[in-house]
């Protein structure tokens, strides 16, 4: 491409931040911004970035649309919620409009496995209009391609056994009130713990009719699945209160957790496969207190056993600058709805993007 990739930040959040600096320094250029928050609506994005004025207004969520066709981006990026079913409608008009999109949403990074239904449409709605639509982020990387590069340099495997933690203060409240975090432990049984508590069949019910709510490692099992060309029997979850000892002061959900109360959640997937390799990962996100801090280990079991350990990453600096390094991917991809196991490997961008879109 000889001229700068053209991105529209759709969501200008915390997320968008970084996401929106990040295409400017990898030699890109946002052309336009859509949010639902009235205190945002009409700021120019570089007040929002804590920079110069870029000349970009965010326009309401209703003007969405209209932006979108006149201005033309190569690309969107979606910076606003965790479950399909609630970016649908922004990843549907930018298929409906023949644009590529990514999305930190953490389902979509394999919403097949959990959402067949709003997948299909999408990708249906892509293709007619020959455009990608993908997911992509921390678990890109982190989740994904680091444990099958270990995959890969294992002789047999036996089990694959991942923990990752995060601070849900990091990415918005949307994320937090789905990690339970601020319920009290009856409310978060009623609300979050019992939904899994069901039959495999209510559980395959439910994701045939786009009705289930999966935990992140939910879709990063099967996204995994899909990378080592593994056959699933059978998967389940389990997701867990977490408590603190003390009283925590959450900015993102303006209250304080008191003592004992649900911090976030814990939630466990198992998946079982025909090849007899069973991947166990667990996700932990809460409000930190003042001991906690972000942590990544994976073990593949098998010959030999390996452990990859990475303590205090920057997760959401890392999410970003997986997503603006994941664009000329995207861009190249074929039409329709493409998950991030079926392209490139994951690569820094060393010259501007443009320069790697074919």
């Amino acid at each position: 491409m000889d001229r700068k990739v053209r991105v529209a930040q759709y969501g200008t959040g915390k997320m968008s931040v970084y996401t929106m600096r990040y295409v400017y320094e990898k030699g890109g250029e946002i052309v336009a911004a859509i949010d639902v928050n009235p205190s945002v609506i009409g700021k120019d994005i570089g007040e929002i970035m804590g920079c110069e004025e870029k000349g970009v207004k965010v326009v309401s969520n209703d003007e969405a649309e209209k932006v979108l066709s006149e201005t033309k981006p190569d690309i969107v990026i979606v910076t606003t919620m965790s479950l399909i079913n609630d970016v649908k409608d922004s990843l549907m008009l930018c298929a409906k409009l023949g644009l590529n999109a990514i999305t930190t949403c953490e389902e979509a990074f394999f919403p097949m496995n959990s959402n067949p239904k709003i997948t299909d449409e999408i990708d249906k709605t892509a293709k007619e209009n020959n455009c990608t639509i993908t997911g992509s982020g921390y678990q890109d990387m982190y989740w994904g391609e680091l444990i099958s590069a270990m995959a890969a340099s294992t002789h047999k495997i036996k089990k694959i056994k991942g923990s990752s933690s995060y601070n849900v203060e990091d990415y918005g409240i949307a994320l937090a009130k789905a990690h339970g975090a601020g319920l009290d432990l009856d409310s978060f049984q009623t609300e979050v713990a019992s939904n899994d508590e069901i039959s495999n069949e209510k559980r395959q019910y439910l994701i045939q009719n786009g009705e289930f709510v999966p935990s992140y490692m939910w879709n990063v099992n099967g996204w995994l699945c899909s990378k080592l060309g593994l056959t699933i029997e059978s998967q389940i979850q389990k997701c867990v209160p977490q408590t603190y000892k003390e009283d925590i002061v959450s900015s993102t959900l303006g209250m304080t957790v008191k003592a004992g109360m649900a911090t976030g959640m814990s939630a466990v997937v198992t998946t079982t496969t025909k090849e007899g390799i069973i991947i166990e990962s667990e996700c932990i996100g809460k409000v930190y207190s003042k001991e906690d801090y972000d942590k990544n280990e994976w073990a593949v079991e098998g010959e030999p056993n390996t452990t990859l350990v990475i303590a205090r990453p920057n997760t959401v600096e890392l999410t970003c600058a997986t997503i603006v390094n994941r664009i000329p991917d995207v861009i190249n991809a074929p039409a329709g709805y493409v998950t991030t196991d079926k392209m490139d490997e994951l690569r820094y961008r060393v010259r501007p993007l443009n320069e790697y879109v074919k």
